[in-house]
Formats: structure tokens, C-alpha cells, sequence
């Protein structure tokens, strides 16, 4: 079942790997994803790391509360699910390349 398993490098494959960890975090905190709502009425930003590092509403959404709650809650689940994406896609993006079973 093992055959062909070469455990000499599981341990410069791990350190491998936790260098790539690093690095990918350095990197998704330098990505920038916008999402936007009620035609670009709100338009928020986030590192992907998560962080919203930028929100816009457009005036005239501030005398209509319900509006501005409905449009803000929807782009903020936008950028949420922008952000895992390019989570998942950073992380298989890191695990190509590495092969357990040697070169």
C-alpha cells in the first residue's frame, strides 16, 4: 500500500509545506476583493484574508434603513463567500506540487 512512499522527505515535504503556508498568507492579505449590491449602491471591500478594508454607500440609501440593512447584509455574504474561494483556491493552488511518493 505504501510502495513507492519515500519517508527520507516527508520531513522537508512538511517544512515545504509550511513554507508555502506562510507565504500564502502574506499573499492573501495583499489580494483585494470587492463585492457590490443594489447596482453598486454599497460596494464593500475586503482582504482576503477576511478583513473589510473599504465600505461605500451611496447617499441616497441613508434615509432608507431597511434598504441600506437588506443591501449591506447581501454584499457583506457576497464578499464572505468571495473570500473563502480564493482561500480554497490559494490553498489547492499551494498543495500542487507536492508529491508524496517522490519525485
Amino acid at each position: 500500500m505504501f510502495e513507492g512512499l519515500d519517508l527520507n522527505n516527508m520531513g522537508k515535504m512538511l517544512e515545504q509545506m509550511q513554507a508555502k503556508a506562510e507565504q500564502m498568507q502574506e499573499q492573501v492579505k495583499k489580494v483585494e476583493l470587492t463585492a457590490k449590491a443594489g447596482g453598486g449602491l454599497i460596494t464593500v471591500t475586503a482582504n482576503g484574508s477576511g478583513e473589510i478594508i473599504d465600505l461605500n454607500i451611496d447617499d441616497s440609501l441613508l434615509e432608507d434603513k431597511e434598504s441600506l440593512q437588506i443591501l449591506l447584509i447581501s454584499a457583506v455574504n457576497d464578499l464572505t463567500q468571495m473570500v473563502e474561494e480564493n482561500k480554497k483556491s490559494q490553498a489547492m493552488g499551494m498543495m500542487s506540487g507536492m508529491n508524496p511518493f517522490g519525485s
